[in-house]
């Protein structure tokens, strides 16, 4: 059992309340600085984030593909009907 005043989950939350007050002011800060420029600036980070999510999909899809052929190549796997 602690001394403390307040319990631990409030100091938790708390500590979230604010990270996330301070995050939403440098995003405000940052959409008045860039000014209509923002939107340009957000669908490059939007499409950069789908393309190296798309990426990494596509490498995760090419290995199981590899791994499927190498133990159909060893006669471990049947074929799929």
């Amino acid at each position: 059992m602690t001394n403390t005043l307040i319990e631990e989950p409030v100091v938790k939350t708390f500590a979230y309340f604010v990270l996330y007050m301070l995050l939403a002011v440098v995003v405000i800060l940052l959409a008045v600085l860039l000014g209509d420029d923002g939107a340009w600036y957000f669908a490059w980070l939007i499409g950069t984030a789908m393309i190296v999510l798309i990426a990494a999909a596509s490498a995760a899809l090419l290995d199981a593909q590899e791994e499927h052929a190498a133990e159909r190549a060893a006669g471990k796997s049947r074929p799929r009907t």
